[in-house]
């Protein structure tokens, strides 16, 4: 320094080592505690204090003993002592936000011991003059008032572990269940929807929920992962599996569709044909959604192509049966004569001659029009057949000889009892007339049903 230049104060030298002072910890927003107000700089307090030596040495007085904290050589006491005792207020201020803080409650109880124990190592033997054994004590009460909380803290804290491992766990152990499942038959959505899910909830614990043990987190995540991994696996063997049937029915399903759209010159004659290619597309499996649609909107349009051929050809025959409907219309009202034609032989003739004009008309279309026309003629067929029926069994030969055989018998029978009747009439034996004539009138009336 020049004997020109102004004396400047040289910076303190501490006798120990400053105490690396604690990270500073978030501080409620409802509580502001206010600045230290500055020390004067010889003040009653400094002086009760602290003292500094004639070569700048400063010292604070703990208890009764008194303790070098360092110099200030270039300044006066008065600067020497306030410089030391600003050291002082910057704990000081600390130790009362952390009381403010503990008083406002919210914060963590064993977060604040941490800061309070802190604190007293930062004022025991801090280069600094005030009440410093004030302060620990003040620390030290701080302190105890924690203990308790901080033990309840950590209870809580292990039971949210406890809770967080036994969550986790049974997200690994449903996991492990659907690893363990009969992979070959499930719906591969719905799986992968389940484990999404619980991956999910894994991270969302894992995020939001109490900090785990190293050990603890690793084994249960290895497990996760492990079912994860299996699960994974059948997944894409599946898909592999499903690209290369998809790949084979693509192909297969693209030939047909080729061999359809080849059918388009051959018309309503190609029909048949199409049919037969549209039992190999349905047994040829699925070829993946978009190439189905794409390839079945061909295979649907060649197809449309040959029915839309058949529909005209339809049409064009439709309009060409419309006068041979009116044909076989006029026939049916003239077949009614034969149901009222009591001679069965001249009904037959009738029925032969319609049946011969009805063949002659030929084919009608459509088809199930020609099917209503065909029953109709079919029930008056069968109701001369069942008069030929009823006919031939009355005139039977056979029958009729049976038939006279029968009434001979019965005849002789009936003048038997004919004879029993006057005899028990004439001998007075009512109940012997009364059986004779009971089958008397038994064999009349089956003599009458062979028409005797």
């Amino acid at each position: 320094m020049s004997a020109t230049e102004p004396s400047k104060p040289t910076p303190p030298v501490p006798a120990p080592p400053a105490v690396p002072m604690p990270p500073k910890t978030p501080k409620p927003a409802a509580v502001t505690p206010a600045a230290p107000a500055p020390s004067p700089a010889a003040s009653s307090t400094s002086a009760e204090w602290g003292r500094v030596s004639d070569d700048g040495t400063v010292e604070v007085r703990e208890g009764d003993v008194w303790r070098v904290v360092g110099q200030y050589p270039d300044g006066t006491p008065e600067e020497a002592l306030a410089y030391f005792v600003r050291k002082f207020d910057d704990i000081a201020f600390k130790v009362h936000t952390l009381e403010q803080r503990k008083q406002a409650g919210g914060a963590s109880a064993s977060d604040l011991a941490k800061q309070a124990a802190h604190l007293i190592d930062e004022a025991t033997d801090a280069a600094a003059v005030g009440d410093l054994a004030g302060l620990r004590d003040r620390l030290n009460a701080l302190t105890s008032s924690l203990s308790e909380a901080t033990e309840q803290e950590a209870q809580q804290a292990k039971e949210l572990v406890d809770k967080a491992i036994a969550e986790r766990t049974e997200l690994v152990e449903k996991a492990e269940a659907i690893a363990a499942r009969d992979l070959s038959k499930v719906q591969w959505k719905q799986v992968t929807a389940e484990l999404g899910e619980l991956f999910d909830a894994w991270q969302a614990q894992q995020q939001n929920g109490p900090r785990l043990s190293k050990g603890i987190s690793q084994q249960l995540w290895k497990r996760f992962r492990d079912a994860r991994a299996v699960v994974d696996k059948q997944r894409r063997a599946f898909y592999s599996e499903l690209d290369d049937a998809h790949k084979s029915a693509r192909d297969v399903k693209t030939r047909l569709v080729e061999r359809a759209e080849a059918l388009a010159p051959r018309g309503t004659d190609g029909i048949p044909a199409y049919r037969t290619l549209l039992d190999e597309w349905k047994a040829a499996g699925r070829a993946g959604r978009k190439a189905d649609d794409a390839l079945w909107a061909r295979f649907k349009a060649a197809g449309d192509a040959l029915y839309a051929a058949r529909a005209e050809q339809s049409a064009a025959e439709e309009a060409e049966s419309a006068p041979k409907i009116e044909a076989r219309e006029a026939l049916l009202e003239e077949a009614k004569a034969v149901a009222d034609e009591s001679n069965i032989k001249r009904a037959r003739a009738l029925l032969t001659r319609i049946q011969r004009q009805w063949d002659e008309i030929g084919r009608i279309f459509p088809r199930d029009k020609e099917r209503a026309l065909d029953d109709r003629l079919r029930a008056i067929e069968q109701g001369v057949k069942a008069r030929e029926d009823v006919d031939w069994k009355k005139n039977n030969p056979e029958t009729k000889a049976r038939a006279n055989d029968m009434s001979s018998q019965l005849l002789e029978a009936i003048e038997k009892l004919e004879a029993e009747v006057a005899a028990a009439e004439k001998a007075g034996d009512k109940k012997a007339a009364k059986e004779a004539a009971d089958a008397l009138e038994a064999r009349r009336a089956w003599l009458s049903a062979l028409g005797g």
